[in-house]
C-alpha cells in the first residue's frame, strides 16, 4: 500500500517552522549564559524569528485550509485519533500563541521606542501602537505579566514538540506505521 503524504508545501513548511522553533527555543533558554555583548544580537534575532515563525504558521494554517491532509494510518485506535488531533490543534494555537505573546511583551519594553526593531537588521517591524502608547507604569507591569506569560507558552511549546516527536516515533518504531514517511520529501 502507497504511503499517503502531505504536500510537498506542507511539507517544507512543517521542517521549515519545527527547525526554526527550535533554534529559537535554543536562543531563548542561552540567552542568560552569554556576555553582554551577545545579548542584544541574540535577542533581536529571536524576535525575527519569531515574527518569521507567525507567518509561515499562518501560512500553513491556510494551506491546511485548502488542502486536506491525508488521513492517519488505519493502526490508529480512536483515542490516538483524537489525541493527534487535539495535538496538532495544540501546536497550530502555540505557532501563533507564542510570536503574538512576544511581540506584545516587546511592544511593552521600556525602551522599545527608541530602539526600532528590525527583521534581521533590514525589514522595519512596527511595535503594537495600543501597548507601546500605554501609561509607563503600567506598560512596565504589562511587560512583566507578558513575559511570564511568553516563557510560559515556551516552556510549554518545548513540551508539546517533545510529545509530538515522541507521538511520531511511537507510531513508526512500535505501530510500524509509515508515519515519517507522511512527513517526508
Amino acid at each position: 500500500m502507497a504511503t499517503l503524504r502531505y504536500t510537498r508545501t506542507a511539507v517544507v513548511l512543517h521542517w521549515l517552522v519545527a527547525a526554526l522553533i527550535l533554534v529559537n527555543l535554543a536562543l531563548a533558554l542561552s540567552v542568560d549564559q552569554l556576555n553582554d555583548a551577545w545579548v542584544r544580537p541574540v535577542i533581536d534575532t529571536h524576535k525575527s524569528i519569531g515574527i518569521t515563525v507567525l507567518g509561515l504558521a499562518l501560512m500553513r494554517i491556510l494551506w491546511r485550509l485548502a488542502h486536506k491532509p491525508p488521513p492517519l494510518p488505519q493502526g490508529y485506535t480512536p483515542w490516538e485519533t483524537r489525541a493527534a488531533q487535539i495535538a496538532h490543534g495544540t501546536l497550530y494555537a502555540f505557532m501563533i500563541a507564542m510570536p503574538v505573546s512576544g511581540w506584545m511583551h516587546d511592544s511593552a519594553w521600556k525602551d522599545a521606542a527608541t530602539h526600532p526593531m528590525r527583521l534581521f537588521g533590514v525589514v522595519p517591524w512596527e511595535r503594537l501602537g495600543f501597548i507601546l502608547n500605554m501609561e509607563p507604569a503600567a506598560k512596565e507591569a504589562f511587560h512583566t505579566l507578558l513575559g511570564t506569560i511568553h516563557a510560559s507558552l515556551g516552556y510549554t511549546l518545548l513540551a508539546l514538540l517533545l510529545l509530538h516527536i515522541v507521538g511520531a516515533l511511537k507510531h513508526q518504531w512500535l505501530d510500524k506505521e509509515p508515519e515519517l514517511q507522511r512527513m517526508s520529501l
